[in-house]
């Protein structure tokens, strides 16, 4: 269950091809990458004549029982988990996507968001296409299924070219298994092997848990195809220079035990923190984290800073979706029934609480209030990243700009709301310090406003009020019909 206060997680995909247990491998792979979506999960195998899919709300566990999994047969197999963020919760938007059109049958899970995607499904719905989701996704399989481009250019590159914005992509046709990596590399593809089958997965956690080798990172702009003749890999892009791999994968979106550019992710996280305490010393007796995205900030503050390490919040791992609202007598019940608090621990001491972000502070308010009521003297809040001031428009569920805390009251007004002795961000320097990694290779829209990719809201907006005003005018007309006196 995700806190109010924090981000919501985008996709994973994952696909492997050439292995006989290929629908077993992939639902470990989403069972490892469920982290990164947990509305929906969906698997599509191929048996090199016919796809055989199953797809569910809800976690991986829960949609794949052991009845599901040996009815989908073959060596092939593409998956995805999925948290909305283009398109609304509900099956039919639940991934991957299938068609089987004149091409042939073709399977999308895609990880990202197209920033272009209202002026393309326009166009494609002006030629006739009828979508049946309202996710930015199956205008990718609209696409392929085009004709061949009149330039000679094959419908997979044609595709990858008009397609803007944020895009990990894992594809597979009756014969092949496609891995595709927009041109600024927004979000991470890898690629690895077990015995002979060739694996791709948004993150290295999923290869390690099916023993998989990691051979390499998809670059960006990269398609790689894998097929009975191996891999094969095109540059779609090849005058493209500007990298943007989102930052946020290091501070909160990726599991620690993934490794992202030859970085490991707990590691950056560490030194999250021990930059966070050579910007900002406090004298205090205790560092503790919000469990479990800011454990390994806090741990590098506490080895920084020399004060110690503490587990005061207790994380209930079995919570899952709850349909009960919190009521007024229980108004942080969301919270309370995620972490609980050892009160001993911090009475009567200086406490440095370390979280990876504050959105909306709301959650963030209630920790301190309970350290404050089990006795803490002081509570001190740190941040493993700077202020979120910007919406992300790539796939990440960071809302408008007008719920934005920090986009809208000073650092001051933010700890007086919080009720905290002080509020503390890591600079935007120290967080990109922190990964041993050019600030230019970056995307971090939401921290300094700089977009990698135009993407003009106001256009979207138009195209969807046109749209809208369409589906108004087709009802009225059918109404009108239908009151029209009839000859029988």
């Amino acid at each position: 269950m995700h806190s109010p206060d924090q981000p919501k997680h985008y996709c994973g995909v994952f696909g492997i091809y050439g292995h006989p247990n290929a629908a077993e491998l992939a639902y470990y792979g989403l069972y490892a990458l469920q982290h990164r979506g947990q509305e929906s999960a969906g698997i599509v195998t191929c048996d090199g004549q016919q796809f055989h899919e199953h797809k569910g709300m809800g976690l991986v566990p829960q949609i794949f029982d052991g009845a599901v999994l040996p009815k989908l047969i073959g060596n092939m197999a593409v998956g995805h988990t999925r948290y909305s963020t283009t398109g609304s919760s509900h099956i039919r938007n639940a991934q991957p996507l299938t068609v089987d059109c004149a091409r042939g049958q073709i399977a999308v899970a895609h990880n990202g968001n197209l920033t272009n995607a209202a002026q393309l499904r326009e166009e494609l719905e002006a030629k006739g296409s009828i979508f049946q989701t309202s996710v930015d996704s199956e205008i990718i399989l609209h696409l392929l299924a085009q004709p061949r481009d009149p330039r000679g250019e094959s419908a997979l590159v044609n595709t990858v070219r008009r397609i803007e914005g944020a895009f990990s992509l894992v594809i597979m046709t009756e014969h092949e298994l496609i891995g595709v990596r927009d041109p600024h590399g927004f979000r991470p593809l890898s690629i690895g092997k077990v015995g002979d089958a060739w694996v791709l997965s948004s993150e290295t956690c999923a290869l390690d848990l099916i023993h998989a080798k990691f051979v390499r990172d998809v670059e960006p702009g990269e398609i790689v195809i894998i097929n009975e003749d191996g891999l094969k890999s095109l540059q779609a892009f090849p005058a493209h220079e500007r990298r943007a791999f989102c930052i946020f994968e290091y501070v909160y979106f990726a599991r620690p035990d993934s490794t992202i550019a030859d970085r490991n992710v707990y590691k950056v996280r560490v030194e999250m923190g021990r930059q966070l305490a050579l910007e900002n010393r406090i004298e205090a007796d205790l560092v503790i984290p919000v469990p479990d995205s800011g454990n390994s900030a806090a741990l590098g503050y506490s080895l920084e800073s020399g004060i110690p390490y503490e587990m005061a919040f207790v994380r209930n791992h079995y919570v899952g979706r709850s349909f009960l609202q919190p009521s007024q007598l229980i108004r942080d019940f969301a919270v309370r029934v995620k972490l609980n608090l050892i009160g001993e621990i911090v009475k009567g001491k200086r406490v440095i609480i370390v979280d990876d972000s504050i959105v909306r502070g709301t959650t963030c308010k209630t920790r301190v209030n309970s350290l404050k009521e089990a006795g803490a003297t002081e509570v001190h809040v740190l941040v493993s990243c700077p202020p979120h001031m910007n919406p992300c428009v790539y796939g990440i569920d960071f809302p408008d700009r007008s719920k934005l805390m920090a986009a809208n009251h000073t650092t001051d007004e933010i700890r007086a709301y919080l009720n905290a002795d002080s509020l503390h961000y890591l600079s935007q320097e120290g967080m990109v310090k922190a990964t041993g990694l050019p600030r230019a290779g970056f995307c971090m829209a939401c921290y300094d406003g700089n977009y990698p990719v135009a993407y003009d809201s106001r256009l979207e907006k138009n195209i969807m009020e046109r749209r809208r005003a369409r589906v108004e005018s087709l009802g009225e007309s059918i109404a009108k019909e239908a009151r029209q006196p009839r000859l029988l």
